[in-house]
Formats: C-alpha cells, structure tokens, sequence
C-alpha cells in the first residue's frame, strides 16, 4: 500500500517543494495529511473548478459512494463509527466450529456470539476534506476501530487487512510565480477496506 499514488509523470516544481508526488511505500492507512505550499495562489481558479467539465475528466472514475462534490452532513462522527461497530455479518465457520462440548447449545451459542462481537474488527467511515486542491474535495475514508484490544487474551488490535484505491484529480502546479502551469492530474487514493485483528508491529 502506498500513501498516494499520482498517475501522471509530471516531475515536482520548485512552487509546490512540500508536495511529494512520488511517496515512499508504507503500511499506514488512512492517508495521513499532505504538507504542501499553503500559498492560495497554487489554488484552483472558479473556471477551473466546473463540475461538468471535471466530471468529464474523471469520467467513471466518479464514485458517490466514496466521494462527495459538497460537503456532507456532519453525522458520520465516533458516534456513527461505533454503531457500524455493531454490523457485524454472520458468525465466521471457525468460531462455530469451537470445541466447546462441555457447555449446554444455547451457552455455546452465547458465548460464541460474545467472542465474535469482542473479536470482529469494522471498518467504520469518516467523511474527510481533501482540500479544494483535489476533487471531488471529499473522500470518505475507512478506519478499524482498534481503541481496545480485539483478542482473547488481550494484547492484538484491529489493524488495516485490504485497501481499495479510488481515482480523484489533483490540481497540480509546476513552476513559480507568473511562469506556473497548473492543470488536474489524476490520483490514485488508497481507502481502507478490510480490517483485522493482529498484533501492532
């Protein structure tokens, strides 16, 4: 996995020093913020933000689900992320398989239920602001709910398993000054998919 990976060969520009295009592999999801020139002058122009237009550019690669043109109502909060916490699917064969012959079928079917809601790992989404520099400007990104341990005994944690990548396009300026050229890119963006209980390396 990597943190942001940029389709387009275009080489960093002395006006955006803080932008790496080309980053280093890592495990760490979600993506964390990028550091880049805060300068406004780097930003996209009014004409160069319409959406028919944009959308046509990204073609489709546009994804509702994970994106958002407008800001989203704020109601995917901590809140939100424990209740997906609950949405658990059907109880893995393994867990069912327990050898557990020395207790009654409804004590083993309790407890086989507790275990699999102490050890499931969610993913939960956050809707985050890309900044006007990307569009769509939101992306709802997945997180693992990993505030306590998810093993028996304690001691693992959710941690990120998969990723599925989403295309957005990135306003990109090379140069400096009057002699900058800014265009949108597209941009690979790695999202959390799939979590799982494991030990924190």
């Amino acid at each position: 996995m990597q943190h942001l990976l940029f389709c387009s060969t275009i080489h960093l520009g002395v006006s955006q020093h803080f932008l790496r295009l080309r980053p280093s592999p890592s495990e760490h999801l979600p993506v964390p913020d990028l550091k880049e020139d805060p300068d406004p002058k780097y930003d996209p122009r009014k004409q160069d933000l319409a959406e028919r237009t944009l959308k046509r550019k990204l073609g489709r690669n546009f994804d509702p689900v994970f994106m958002s043109i407008n800001s989203p109502p704020v109601v995917e909060n901590r809140t939100a992320l424990e209740a997906q916490s609950r949405l658990m699917g059907p109880i893995p064969n393994q867990l069912k398989q327990l050898d557990l012959v020395t207790v009654g079928k409804k004590a083993r079917r309790k407890f086989t239920q507790w275990l699999w809601a102490y050890t499931h790992c969610p993913v939960g989404y956050v809707w985050k602001d890309l900044g006007v520099r990307f569009w769509p400007r939101y992306v709802k990104e997945g997180q693992c709910l990993n505030e306590r341990s998810c093993s028996f005994p304690a001691g693992m944690f959710c941690m990120p398993d998969k990723s599925v990548t989403k295309t957005f396009l990135r306003w990109y300026c090379q140069g400096f000054l009057q002699k900058k050229y800014c265009m949108w890119i597209q941009v690979q963006y790695p999202i959390i998919s799939e979590c799982k209980c494991s030990c924190v390396e």
